[in-house]
């Protein structure tokens, strides 16, 4: 009966530590949040009781050695953890004054309708240039809503690169004055009219120390941040403000270089109660690298004097 007794307890506690590793390897395959296909670029829409993940479609063949993006995806949560996938709401042939490259891009609701800010190869004007789409939905579908670029390279003078126009980001600040941000190598800024569909003021210019590209804006509290892509590869930087105008004071880095993959794109917002900081890493696998990536999400944390805690980019994500 003695070893009876022994042989059982022995069982249960092999049961129990068994449950135990399955949970915990569960536990780790939180991030990456999507896995159904490769995507970069992501950047997020809090809207009423739902997240929505926008992200630039990766196909770049495995022996292709650049980004290959001809659509962009969109997902939807109410958790941080169960991600829905929607159909296609976009595409570059959407517009068709472009000609390729479905490259980062960002999502914004005014007055119940979505923008949507894209970044394309102009088939006309040599170099990249910002579209705008516009739906009645999150989801889409999304329509050229201008028929042309808003954004074209011969606009901007301050580098001789074609691909300085890029990465577009949009914040409208509590008097509801619109701002667009966008830029590689420099980081350029503009307002937007109330139709969202025009510049309203010239184009000015931020120096912020090695931007690279990925200019995003939030605001906590009494501050204004602006992250961006810092060097190449890519960490996360960024500045803080009391004004969206500036001036802006660097306060280093945010988020170390992302395994496996070159570039680093972040999109940070609040959402019941909690701040995140969404991000892609070439982690999926097979064939996951800089042409194939994969978005993530960690949560972030901020200091009593209002700087960001460092983030930590971690597998096991949003518990």
């Amino acid at each position: 009966m003695k070893n009876l007794i022994t042989n059982l307890s022995f069982l249960v506690l092999l049961v129990s530590c068994t449950t135990a590793v399955a949970q915990t390897d569960s536990a780790k395959l939180n991030n990456p949040i999507i896995t159904d296909n490769y995507t970069g670029d992501p950047a997020a829409l809090v809207y009423k009781d739902k997240v929505y993940l926008y992200a630039g479609h990766d196909v770049a063949p495995n022996d292709f050695n650049f980004y290959k993006m001809e659509e962009w995806l969109v997902y939807s949560s109410s958790d941080m953890k169960n991600w829905q996938s929607h159909p296609v709401p976009l595409k570059v042939t959407d517009f068709k004054w472009a000609s390729n490259d479905a490259w980062a891009s960002q999502v914004i609701e005014r007055n119940g309708k979505f923008y949507w800010y894209v970044t394309v190869s102009h088939a006309t004007i040599p170099g990249k240039s910002i579209g705008i789409a516009v739906s009645d939905s999150p989801t889409g579908p999304f329509k050229d809503a201008l028929g042309k670029a808003l954004i074209t390279n011969d606009m901007t003078k301050h580098t001789n690169i074609s691909w300085d126009d890029i990465d577009p980001t949009v914040y409208i600040d509590e008097d509801g004055q619109a701002y667009l941000f966008w830029g590689n190598t420099v980081c350029h800024y503009a307002k937007l009219k109330e139709n969202m569909l025009e510049l309203d003021g010239p184009i000015q210019t931020i120096s912020l120390p090695n931007f690279t590209e990925a200019p995003w804006i939030h605001k906590h509290k009494n501050w204004y941040y602006l992250s961006y892509a810092y060097q190449f590869p890519e960490k996360i930087a960024y500045a803080m403000s009391k004004s969206i105008n500036g001036p802006w004071e660097y306060k280093g880095i945010l988020n170390e270089l992302a395994g496996n993959s070159n570039t680093n794109h972040q999109s940070i917002i609040d959402f019941k109660g909690q701040s995140y900081f969404i991000y892609h890493n070439g982690a999926t696998q097979p064939n996951g690298g800089s042409f194939r990536r994969s978005v993530c999400v960690d949560k972030l944390f901020y200091n009593k004097d209002g700087t960001m805690k460092r983030v930590v980019m971690t597998s096991e994500g949003i518990q």
